[in-house]
């Protein structure tokens, strides 16, 4: 006896497969979407059938635009000289919601680990590369993630890009706001330390 519909379930399927997402939860959205007018089910079929027609990656820092150049590159008020280096989409939207930069970007589409094959090819580092020898560059301020891929890709970027006349810069690690300094552990302190900066 089949408890769950076979439609129903090519849903559930689909939903379990996106990152994250378990067997219970994605039964609970594809039961939401089944209650839900069927117009609303359109206009999400819809939505996701226009996705990868609509969307590209920006030729300059590969960020997911509907035009070429995107909003940020195509933007005169922020400086092309200064390009933060970023792991993947998710970590501009991070960055561009403090509000402080107002440099270009330049979206890696990973990191460095080659224990799952993935090298210098497969990710922007030429692409980077070419971007540096434009002459417009002036700083790259690597930001990758403080996790092992995430160091070695920074490692291997500062190695590589040390060879270019560009200033290369870091993001500072250290203590979160409002965490009381006795609970930080002694790598997040060892790095606030290091990364100091001048007050006065």
């Amino acid at each position: 006896m089949q408890l769950v519909p076979p439609a129903l379930e090519r849903l559930i399927q689909s939903f379990a497969a996106l990152p994250g997402i378990g067997k219970k939860t994605a039964t609970r959205l594809a039961l939401h979407v089944l209650r839900r007018p069927s117009g609303e089910a359109q206009e999400l079929s819809s939505a996701l059938a226009q996705l990868h027609g609509s969307i590209s990656l920006c030729s300059s820092c590969f960020a997911f635009s509907e035009h070429d150049p995107c909003d940020i590159c195509g933007d005169a008020r922020r400086t092309a000289e200064l390009v933060c280096v970023v792991e993947q989409p998710s970590d501009l939207l991070a960055i561009e919601s403090t509000g402080v930069f107002r440099g270009h970007y330049h979206i890696l589409h990973g990191v460095l680990s080659p224990i799952d094959g993935i090298g210098p090819d497969e990710i922007k580092f030429r692409e980077l590369m070419q971007r540096t020898r434009s002459g417009v560059v002036k700083e790259i301020l690597i930001a990758t993630s403080s996790t092992v891929p995430g160091e070695a890709t920074a490692s291997y970027l500062l190695d590589k890009l040390q060879k270019t006349n560009v200033k290369l810069t870091r993001l500072a690690y250290g203590i979160p706001m409002g965490m009381d300094i006795k609970y930080a552990d002694k790598y997040t302190l060892a790095r606030a330390i290091e990364g100091r900066g001048v007050v006065l």
